[in-house]
């Protein structure tokens, strides 16, 4: 017999994410964060791989990366608007957890598998994010995925990708309501 579980559906049915430029200080503290990212970290592991790392990332350490990926969109040529997009997110976030896909060898879990895992993770985080009260925005931009700066200014090796930057801080307020997908529409239903 299940065992509902009505609070946690209902904060699925109608979580939210606010946009990451409306986020603002005070974030969470460390003490604060600690328990978001280990509920990030409950997701499905299959091969219990732990495929995935997270990287902290507080304001001086943003302040860093919003020089790095400044120099990086300099160096690269970037339009101006496409390279403030990804310079931005880190400029202006109270704080960010970078979900990093980090693949293990394995002959029994397939590397795709891995990588769903360590979305799962961004997800989650998320999640447990906005669950705490917190605004919360997974953002990748082309921070994501430029090898020079995911190398240089995160220090990710060369099989490592970034699955995605969770911004997390205070929201000016309820993020609006948008349009959702149509289930009816998007579901096949056998057997019933």
């Amino acid at each position: 017999m299940p065992a509902p579980q009505p609070e946690a559906l209902r904060f699925l049915q109608t979580r939210r994410s606010h946009p990451a430029k409306t986020l603002s200080a005070p974030a969470p503290t460390r003490a604060e964060l600690e328990p978001l990212l280990s509920a990030a970290l409950r997701v499905p592991d299959h091969g219990k791989l732990e495929p995935w790392r997270l990287i902290v990332l507080a304001r001086p350490a943003l302040v860093a990366l919003t020089d790095a990926a400044t120099a990086r969109a300099a160096a690269a040529g970037m339009p101006a608007e496409q390279a403030a997009k990804g310079i931005d997110q880190f400029a202006k976030s109270p704080l960010t957890v970078a979900v990093i896909f980090s693949p293990k060898a394995s002959d029994k879990t397939p590397e795709v598998e891995q990588l769903l895992s360590a979305g799962a993770v961004a997800l989650s985080l998320l999640n447990a994010a906005l669950a705490a009260g917190w605004g919360a925005a997974w953002l990748s931009g082309w921070p994501a995925y430029d090898a020079v700066f995911r190398r240089d200014a995160l220090g990710l090796s060369e099989s490592e990708r970034v699955v995605g930057f969770v911004h997390i801080g205070t929201a000016p307020g309820p993020s609006p309501e948008r349009p959702r997908p149509d289930v009816a529409a998007l579901t096949e239903w056998r057997g019933f």
